[in-house]
């Protein structure tokens, strides 16, 4: 392959004698342009010698001038840098004094995304050299949108990802990838932002994001050893560069709005249901009202986004830091989130560049408004017949039925409060010994601190007769982690390329450190939840303290790579980490985590270059073995106390104290190996490419809580955390780029990837503890308390309904069911209970689309699931016919019987096809060039999410949680889905 052709010219200031005779400062100066001879502005331009160096950057005409050169003579070395072109460097560079030195500079365009260097974790790597199943998304690959939390930027980009959220915005999105791996609350992937493992992501501006790598296979993630089970992502913000300083902002403005209903009964309806069945409303519960209470816990959402960055920098040192404002005044009332967020980061080379040292900090203030749940429960059930106040202006209330409250004044008489301050700093020492070895120190302090506030003024139902309740708490968890290692490349004749890692990790999380307190019977509800000391509590009362205790978690660990390459067509990756973790038994503390992948890049094999079609084919196959610790803390093994009663002495009550949880001194983490297989390929000059691969998952040792023997139990019937289930996912993936149109103004690019998971229960017990199945999804529908409608058992998945089985109505217009001998009853009883269906989706997939031309570009993006199954308790729980008059019932319920007494029960006919086709976004902007001197680039555009959704669900929406081991439930607690519309502005100076 040419290099650049390089165009130099000097000219030479011959105008007269006089001109010689002046000193002028060494100046350069030149142009750059691309290929096809277009100006390229924003490259970064720098010069160095010995002595120290000076950068630039070229503006919109490519034009660029360096003046006041460092002292110290010739040679110089120059540098021109630009995303998406080839970093091109000119050495041993003469400039004589009193000369102008000119020049114009093509840069090349990088020839394929093969070149694209991305981070894989204590290192970087070339994408072309991985022999594992990594995947990398830039910033122009994320979602836009009123976006709260980074994970929802790659919601459907990444194939395995599940990700999932309600429109809360003060919600925590859920997230899975290749399928369940435990019963237990960890199911997401553990994330490290620049370097820092275990980061709080709240501190991230998405507009801060440059990339996100995730790392999907063992082979990939061990080397994060006993937290990389549920695959490991990687977060890397924008960091500075030389150059003059750049000046960023990027800021949005939406409204926002429900994107559906559920359709329940009007009031007119509900009077004329009740009519045609003889019967009525009593008096005080019709008033004439006609009330929607879905619209009237509604508004129209408002959300704004600011964000300003600064970079810039010379050779030696570079800098950047950010500020974001975030406000999102949601569309249930009462619910919002405010965001204040910083960003600092600082680079300074020293000792001739051999060091380089690296401080960064993160800040974050936030202010969070909720609504109690109860909310969505009551805006379906509470009667459209009455009004939302009575004639004296107070609300209208229920008193005599149980959780029926108007949720208009849920949200009035009750205020939920968060308070979170976060901030993260990190330090570290980039050094280069000798021999080529390269040493990096990272230091990192990360501190959360959450203020919790609740009151409930003097008409609150949910705190009747208190005349007011406040309830406060503030926590602080704080994290210490310390990072060292080496790493080494050496290069063996000109076919072999060593990398080599070795390093240490130490982790200390203390967390609950702090307090809970409350008080009732207030003068006024004016100062809110401020001041507990004016509550004036009766005799006997007891502060509510909390159940939150201290807990310091200490982790530690060794691990190393090496990674070898032959002639960039033989690729080999060993890892082997050793952990160690306080929050297992004192046997089992210690434990290892191997890895070892493995790729043949064909395209590089003699016999392939005589073909013109295949521009990359790679089939790579990885094994590893990770572990999983989140969510257990160091209490987990450990013999437990706590109050178990109270007994009578000396004419007072007195708390009992016993053991409630059984030790296990041989409790260890759960461990996931995985083999994955993959094919990497490109075609017709990389216009086509893509990846499909095929992974066996299974996780072993999986903890629960057992009942533990009586000859073993320090308390008898108590519990013990123990090691004894295996569960198993195995599913293939495939992920297609293309680029169908390309010509000088027209391009069009699609992305599409589809996975698919099938997820098995292998087992629950083990020689010691034993467990034949468990019961799980507990809807708690009326007279329903106690019905599951989920089952963890061997040969199903998690998330396996287990339910009656429907099979109409009798003559008399009453559901029945089937029985276990097959034969249809109106008395169902638990043991009639069938396996109906899998809330598992069989695929997840995503399809982008970007269309450029000329100025103007176009994105549309599309994401679903198929083949899942969803049971909507939240229809069954209202179907209720025969309560019609207590409480408002669904559209359904208008053509159903009003003797059908088993309406309601848990079954399949509930069970509904949880498929969906959703356009998730839509982004049309135009972007302004050559706008002056000052201003580098405009870009406009505007935003539609979530625009619309094809779905046979007939409940709110058919995207539900399946990072739980109840996946699935549609349960009348789910904060509706947001649908924005956005217009926003970046510009660059």
């Amino acid at each position: 392959m040419m290099v650049f052709k390089i165009f130099v010219f000097i000219l030479f200031v011959t105008l007269s004698s006089f001109v010689f005779a002046q000193k002028v400062n060494l100046l350069i100066t030149g142009v750059v342009k691309s290929e096809a001879g277009k100006p390229l502005s924003r490259v970064n331009v720098s010069v160095n010698n010995n002595a120290g160096s000076v950068a630039t950057q070229t503006d919109t005409t490519g034009f660029f001038s360096l003046k006041n050169l460092p002292d110290g003579g010739a040679p110089y070395h120059l540098i021109f840098e630009c995303g998406g072109f080839e970093t091109q460097t000119l050495n041993n560079y003469l400039i004589r004094e009193g000369a102008l030195s000119a020049m114009v500079i093509k840069m090349k365009p990088l020839a394929n995304v093969l070149n694209e260097v991305l981070v894989v974790g204590y290192g970087k790597s070339l994408k072309k050299e991985l022999s594992s199943s990594i995947t990398s998304l830039n910033s122009s690959d994320l979602n836009s949108g009123v976006i709260s939390t980074p994970e929802q930027l790659m919601q459907g980009h990444v194939a395995g990802l599940n990700i999932s959220q309600d429109g809360n915005p003060n919600g925590v999105a859920q997230v899975i990838l290749r399928g369940p791996s435990t019963l237990n609350l960890g199911q997401q992937p553990f994330y490290v932002i620049d370097d820092v493992p275990d980061a709080d992501l709240s501190l991230i501006s998405p507009a801060d994001i440059s990339s996100i790598e995730v790392l999907k296979d063992a082979s990939a993630a061990a080397i994060y050893g006993n937290r990389g089970a549920n695959g490991v992502i990687l977060i890397n913000t924008q960091k500075g560069k030389p150059g003059n300083l750049k000046l960023t902002y990027n800021g949005y403005d939406a409204i926002q709005a429900i994107s559906g209903y559920i359709e329940v009964a009007t009031a007119q309806q509900l009077r004329d249901y009740l009519k045609a069945n003889h019967k009525a409303l009593a008096p005080a519960d019709d008033v004439g009202g006609n009330t929607n209470w879905q619209k009237e816990v509604s508004r129209l959402g408002n959300a704004q986004n600011h964000n300003i960055s600064f970079s810039g920098g010379d050779g030696r040192t570079v800098y950047s830091t950010s500020l974001n404002y975030f406000n999102n005044n949601a569309i249930i009332r009462g619910s919002s989130l405010e965001r204040f967020a910083g960003r600092f980061s600082l680079e300074q080379k020293a000792m001739d560049n051999h060091v380089k040292l690296k401080v960064s900090m993160y800040d974050l203030v936030s202010n969070q408004y909720d609504v109690d749940t109860l909310v969505f429960y009551n805006v379906l059930r509470f009667l459209p017949t009455l009004n939302v106040y009575n004639a004296d202006g107070t609300f209208k209330e229920d008193l005599t039925r149980t959780q029926t409250y108007n949720p208009v004044a849920l949200i009035a008489n009750n205020q939920f409060n968060t308070k979170l301050n976060s901030f993260l700093g990190n330090g570290g020492i980039e050094a280069d010994l000798p021999f080529g070895i390269l040493y990096n120190l990272n230091v990192a302090y990360q501190s959360v601190t959450t203020n919790s506030n609740a009151y409930y003024n003097h008409y609150s139902l949910l705190a009747y007769n208190a005349n007011g309740a406040a309830v406060r708490s503030s926590y602080q968890d704080t994290k210490r982690v310390v990072e060292s290692f080496f790493s080494y490349d050496h290069t063996l004749g000109s076919n072999q390329y060593f990398k080599f890692l070795l390093g240490y990790s130490w982790q200390q999380n203390s967390n609950g450190d702090g307090f809970q307190s409350s008080n009732v019977n207030f003068v006024s509800d004016a100062t809110s939840y401020y001041n507990l000391g004016l509550g004036q509590a009766p005799a006997g009362y007891v502060p509510l303290y909390g159940d939150v205790s201290i807990k310091t978690l200490r982790l530690i660990s060794f691990y190393s790579r090496v990674n070898y390459n032959y002639q960039n067509k033989y690729l080999l990756q060993g890892s082997l980490r050793r952990d160690g973790s306080s929050a297992f038994g004192v046997n089992n503390k210690w434990g290892y985590f191997p890895a070892i992948s493995a790729a043949w890049r064909i395209i590089e094999e003699p016999f392939m270059k005589q073909q013109n079609t295949l521009n990359d084919l790679k089939i790579r196959a990885g094994y590893g073995v990770a572990g999983n610790t989140i969510g257990f803390d160091p209490l987990t093994p450990l013999l437990l106390y706590n109050s178990t009663g109270s007994f009578y002495y000396n004419g007072s009550f007195i708390k009992s104290i016993g053991p409630t949880q059984n030790p296990n001194p041989n409790l260890k983490w759960e461990k996931t190996a995985q083999l994955d297989v993959g094919i990497d390929f490109g075609l017709f000059r990389n216009r086509l490419s893509g990846a499909i691969d095929v992974y066996n998952k299974t996780t072993t040792n999986i903890i629960y809580n057992y009942q533990e023997p009586a000859s073993l139990s320090y308390a008898p019937g108590s519990l013990i955390y123990a090691n004894a289930g295996e569960m198993n996912n195995k599913g293939i993936e495939f992920v297609l780029n293309a680029v169908p149109v390309k010509t000088k103004h027209l391009l069009w690019n699609l992305s599409f990837n589809l996975a698919h998971n099938q997820n098995r229960i292998v087992s629950l017990s083990n020689d010691t503890y034993k467990l034949s199945y468990i019961y799980t999804g507990y809807p708690s529908g009326t007279g329903q308390s106690n019905v599951s409608t989920q089952i963890l058992i061997a040969g199903h998945p998690v998330g396996q309904f287990y339910t009656l089985h429907y099979l109409g109505k009798n003559t008399n217009g009453v559901s029945t069911f089937e029985d276990k001998q097959g034969n249809p009853t109106t008395t169902p009883k638990s043991t009639d209970q069938q396996y109906l269906g899998s809330a598992q989706p069989k695929f997840t997939f995503g399809f982008g689309n970007t269309l450029k031309w000329h100025n103007l570009d176009l994105n549309i993006f599309i994401r679903g699931v198929t083949g899942n199954k969803i049971l909507n308790a939240t229809l069954a729980t209202l179907n209720s016919p025969g309560d019609a008059s207590n409480h408002n019932i669904p559209r359904l319920t208008l053509s159903e019987s009003y003797n059908d007494y088993n309406a309601n029960l848990y079954s399949d006919r509930y069970l509904e096809n949880g498929s969906y086709l959703r356009l998730d976004n839509a982004t049309l902007g135009y972007n302004f060039n050559n706008t002056g001197r000052y201003v580098k680039s405009v870009r406009i555009y505007l935003t539609g999410t979530d625009l619309f959704t094809i779905t046979k669900y007939t409940g709110i929406d058919p995207e539900m949680n399946l990072g739980t081991i109840t996946p699935g439930i549609d349960n009348h607690s789910y904060y509706p889905k947001t649908r924005s519309f956005i217009a926003g502005v970046k510009l660059e100076l």
